[in-house]
């Protein structure tokens, strides 16, 4: 198959973008597929798009180049008002699927997915809509409210509300403080004391309009899959210091993952199944993972979904997947046969 393997874009998670990307186009070129890396918002200029596809291609040479655009970043937004770079569209529509490995906003928020809907170009994952509500921390709690997905309490303020008491909105110290609508825990801060929300609400407010407080649950962390409205194993994170923020994620050694993780039958059964109802609450397709804390009681909440979650060769979802007996490379194809079959109904 032609295969896009869209990457890079605009938002704050860019460089983990660029990384699965570079992962999940090297694991689909293994299994003898036609596969370029792509930049979304740089684009490929010098590229035609019936011998992109062809001969040798060098998928590091490709990654190293969008890694060097990421210090152009800034100004290009400024200068131009386009968000598809040069040849993007082209590119992907001469492919047979593009693997959507963007992150975060304009990518992970439907609205890529919305302009290639219109454009008739097959992309991997969900769809415009579905990616919009996950995408929004507080629509997301409606809809896990709706479908009676716990899920922890939380309040949106908009930026003009930081003095609001938050015993005003039922909430004490500690609290966890997000930005509405991000990803990969940027911006994210758990806030113990008065010095520690007020820090947070202003770093929080300095990404977004719109912030999500929402009670500290203190207990375990995990990460379930869905593909195919198939739950996954559990996986389990444990940060060896503080919580799972951008740097926990991302940085190696920094935090002990084991899956499948250690918990009764019953206590995974039930994650899996309120994996699942998430998934469906939000009409996610295709694939996604959903974040839970267990407290001490043993009590499960949903935290969030994610529609485009990270695809490194040692992101959640392929270690899960290797439990199942499934490498990486088959993963990435298994992606895309289960996001395939939607253009085949």
């Amino acid at each position: 198959m032609k295969i896009v393997v869209l990457a890079g874009g605009t938002s704050t998670e860019r460089d983990v973008s660029i990384v699965s990307g570079t992962g999940v186009c090297k694991a689909l070129r293994e299994k003898g597929h036609s596969a370029v890396l792509l930049d979304v918002f740089f684009g490929w200029p010098e590229a035609d798009a019936e011998t992109a596809f062809g001969g040798d291609y060098d998928v590091e040479a490709a990654a190293a180049r969008m890694r060097g655009w990421s210090e152009e970043l800034e100004q290009a937004k400024k200068s131009r008002r386009e968000f598809f770079g040069p040849k993007v569209i082209a590119l992907c529509q001469a492919a047979d699927m593009v693997f959507l490995a963007l992150h975060g906003a304009n990518g992970e928020d439907g609205k890529v997915q919305a302009a290639f809907d219109l454009f008739g170009i097959r992309y991997t994952g969900t769809g415009y809509l579905s990616s919009a509500i996950a995408m929004d921390k507080k629509l997301t709690k409606e809809f896990f409210r709706a479908f009676r997905v716990p899920t922890p309490g939380g309040a949106v303020f908009t930026r003009g509300m930081e003095r609001t008491e938050l015993t005003d909105c039922g909430l004490n110290l500690p609290v966890v403080v997000k930005p509405c609508c991000g990803g990969s825990s940027v911006g994210v801060a758990v806030a113990r004391t008065e010095e520690e929300y007020e820090k947070a609400l202003e770093d929080a407010f300095s990404y977004e309009d719109q912030v999500v407080v929402e009670e500290f649950i203190e207990g375990r962390e995990f990460s379930v899959a869905v593909i195919d409205g198939k739950a996954y194993p559990v996986i389990e994170i444990a940060p060896k210091e503080g919580f799972y923020d951008y740097k926990n994620k991302y940085q190696a050694g920094s935090t002990v993952e084991t899956c499948p993780a250690e918990l009764p039958p019953e206590k995974t059964e039930e994650m899996q199944h309120l994996a699942c109802l998430g998934a469906e609450a939000l009409g996610i397709t295709g694939y996604s993972r959903l974040d839970f804390m267990m407290d001490r009681e043993g009590k499960l909440y949903c935290l969030e979904a994610n529609t485009l979650p990270g695809m490194t060769p040692t992101s959640l979802i392929p270690q899960e997947a290797a439990v199942l007996g499934m490498s990486y490379p088959e993963l990435c194809e298994e992606l895309i046969r289960i996001s395939m079959e939607k253009y085949q109904e």
